[in-house]
């Protein structure tokens, strides 16, 4: 169990922390709540950045880390924009629903992409690429900003751009997805019995 592993764990453990406190804030607009629930998002955020240095300053790269860390990011975000986008008025501004769709999209066609190729070819290369980089840190800035309770027409502009950089990576993953199961020998004609 590496360094990096164990900050990603302690990332995961801290979504539940994380939904409590947006939805005790929601509910109820005490103050404290929506503060830890910043505090939380953020020290998450920054974990994510600290376990990734970690890992290639220090050869700490491991499977289990290429599984989890994808996967605490997914936690985070997802929770915080599906939060977001309830009707939590009076006390936190509203994601637009088309950004949770595109992001609830994304997602499954490739967790299901995943399981498809895990399957087919039994090894599955995921290669980060800018454009979902960009996709993470565009949906990180809209839950920071509906949480600090920023400018409402910049949180539209953040969430139109999160919304076509998440689309955009969506469908990069699928043709890389494409590719690596045309190129699998489990995917050639079988032959004729």
């Amino acid at each position: 169990m590496t360094t990096a592993n164990k900050i990603t764990i302690a990332r995961i453990l801290l979504v539940p922390v994380f939904i409590v406190q947006v939805i005790y804030y929601a509910s109820d607009g005490t103050e404290w709540h929506r503060l830890v629930a910043i505090l939380i998002f953020g020290l998450a955020a920054l974990s994510d950045g600290i376990d990734g240095y970690l890992a290639r300053r220090y050869g700490q790269r491991s499977e289990l880390g290429a599984f989890l860390d994808p996967l605490a990011d997914k936690l985070l975000l997802v929770s915080g924009i599906v939060l977001l986008s309830l009707n939590n008025a009076p006390h936190l501004a509203r994601l637009p629903l088309w950004l949770v769709a595109t992001v609830l999209s994304r997602d499954a066609l490739l967790m299901l992409g995943w399981v498809v190729l895990h399957y087919s070819c039994g090894k599955v290369r995921v290669r980060p690429i800018l454009m979902g980089k960009a996709a993470t840190v565009l949906q990180m800035a809209c839950v920071l900003w509906a949480l600090l309770k920023w400018d409402l027409p910049w949180l539209w502009g953040l969430s139109l751009a999160a919304a076509i950089c998440t689309g955009l990576s969506g469908l990069y993953y699928v043709a890389d997805g494409v590719r690596q199961l045309s190129a699998s020998p489990a995917s050639s004609p079988s032959p004729k019995q």
